[in-house]
């Protein structure tokens, strides 16, 4: 998609969403057979759910439909919300990460996995896991020597308040 195609859907499209309290992610335009698919992707502080998908896309298609911003060729128009795996880009991405596990691939190649506990204006507040029972360690990265990050999948997350749920079946 061009630069100027995608800048002209992000003006046009970038308010509706906002007005539904989302936050316009990733615009993308591509070939699928002899139709142009076209993908928004919209997230929130508290995540996006099927409804609000749904009635972003009815919006999206309306207006769209009032504007010639993707020209005469037919579309398919797909409205979702990051996957659970999403890059982290943005400083907001980042907070929103807050708790979760990370995978970086820093400046100097080396990658890392830790857990994001606080973010600031300049970097990270990491939790690298112990290797082999050792206790987990604290780490400082700055965002200037992240090159990329993507949140872990955690499918086995031990729950660190197990007290706090043993007082509350009592």
């Amino acid at each position: 998609m061009s630069t100027t195609q995608s800048d002209r859907l992000r003006e046009l499209l970038e308010p509706l969403v906002a007005a539904k309290g989302l936050d316009l992610e990733d615009i993308e335009v591509s070939k699928a057979g002899r139709r142009r698919m076209l993908r928004i992707v919209v997230d929130s502080e508290e995540g996006v759910e099927l409804d609000a998908c749904a009635e972003v896309s009815r919006d999206i298609s309306q207006k769209l439909d009032e504007s010639d911003a993707m020209g005469d060729e037919e579309y398919v128009l797909e409205v979702s919300s990051p996957g659970a795996d999403r890059p982290l880009t943005e400083h907001r991405h980042y907070v929103r990460a807050t708790g979760r596990l990370a995978k970086l691939q820093l400046a100097d190649g080396t990658e890392l996995v830790a857990r994001i506990l606080d973010v600031d204006e300049k970097g990270l507040d990491l939790e690298v896991p112990g290797v082999k029972g050792r206790r987990p360690t604290a780490r400082r990265v700055e965002f200037a020597d992240i090159a990329k990050a993507r949140v872990e999948v955690e499918f086995n997350r031990k729950n660190e308040n197990k007290n706090d749920e043993k007082e509350e079946e009592a």
